[in-house]
């Protein structure tokens, strides 16, 4: 069994200086940025994990239960090495001790050449308070696999508006909940290379017969999609897939977040949008349902819309690739996979 290796968070000035770039990673994933940009879109992926690869796991939004860490950790590590910070449960009001703590964590998580991927112990809200503090350049310079959801979208916005892929997956904590043995093995194919498995028996919302697209999948999490685009830092390659769910969101409360980005024009360029999971997210006293919402906001845009994607909040939540291409036709959806850059 692979061992479980302890450190101690780096205080925030003694955090792993940024290494010095290797030019073949440099100029791939300039040319994915390029690309990003132009809209001729081809994200870089990380070098794909083995058994006993080094996961570095942090905790870069909100605290969690010991006990769920634990049993995640110990699923992980049988297939693992763990690098675990000696302060990862610690607590400071809502977020999972304060920013310098949780960016320290990361940092040395982005910077050290010996971690092969980083795995977000929980979301919740925190991701955003430290982005512009983490090493983009070191980690753009030498790309690892970014690993979790939901306030973790932050993270995967920030990463592969700069040309890396990313992986929207459980988090650690999740791991330790009532998961299927097929959803801890999805993670481990989605981090060892293999290919996906597509998604099929979607339903169609907006697409009349047989509705097709293909392009860069992207997303995550709604409310943190348009807390990003909100502060300015939302890429959406052209001709993109968006993938969205949320949870515990009133419908109203949905309608203004679609209504906003709609408005920001962050829809003109997609080529399809892909909906998730829209857990406890129920209808107020007025009786309008997530449901409607999702299909009124995103209607009259001209590209497909499906809904009920096996990811989010609830289950099942499969890991998939932002930044991979992706192929949608009709009720099927086929997630594509890169080898490694």
């Amino acid at each position: 069994m692979p061992p479980l290796v302890k450190s101690r968070a780096l205080p925030l000035a003694l955090a792993a200086s940024p290494m010095v770039p290797s030019p073949a990673r440099t100029n791939s994933a300039s040319a994915a940025l390029a690309d990003l940009v132009c809209g001729t879109v081809e994200l870089v992926q990380p070098p794909p994990l083995r058994p006993g690869s080094l996961v570095a796991i942090v905790a870069p939004a909100s605290p969690f239960a010991r006990e769920e860490l634990f049993r995640g950790l110990a699923w992980l590590r049988t297939r693992y090495t763990l690098r675990v910070s000696g302060s990862i449960l610690a607590r400071t009001g809502y977020t999972a001790g304060d920013d310098a703590r949780r960016t320290a964590e990361l940092r040395d998580a982005m910077t050290d050449p010996a971690v092969e991927a980083i795995l977000c112990a929980r979301g919740g809200y925190g991701a955003m308070r430290i982005l512009d503090a983490l090493p983009w350049e070191a980690f753009v310079a030498r790309p690892k696999w970014l690993v979790g959801f939901s306030d973790v979208t932050a993270l995967h916005v920030a990463a592969n508006g700069r040309g890396v892929c990313t992986l929207h997956a459980p988090n650690v904590t999740g791991l330790g909940r009532s998961i299927t043995a097929g959803e801890r093995l999805a993670l481990i194919d989605a981090l060892e290379g293999r290919p996906a498995a597509s998604w099929d028996d979607l339903d169609v919302i907006h697409g009349a017969g047989a509705p097709s697209a293909r392009g860069v999948l992207v997303g995550g999490n709604l409310s943190l999609v348009a807390s990003m685009a909100a502060g300015g830092r939302l890429t959406l390659p052209r001709g993109a897939i968006l993938a969205l769910e949320d949870v515990t969101e009133r419908p109203y409360r949905l309608d203004r977040m679609l209504t906003s980005l709609r408005l920001g024009g962050h829809f003109s360029g997609l080529s399809a949008i892909v909906l998730g999971g829209f857990t406890q997210c129920e209808a107020g006293p007025d009786g309008v349902t997530a449901r409607d919402v999702l299909t009124d906001c995103t209607s009259g845009l001209g590209i497909p819309v499906v809904a009920a994607a096996p990811f989010g909040h609830g289950a099942p939540n499969r890991p998939f690739v932002l930044g991979a291409t992706a192929d949608l036709t009709g009720r099927t959806l086929r997630l594509a996979r890169r080898g490694a850059s």
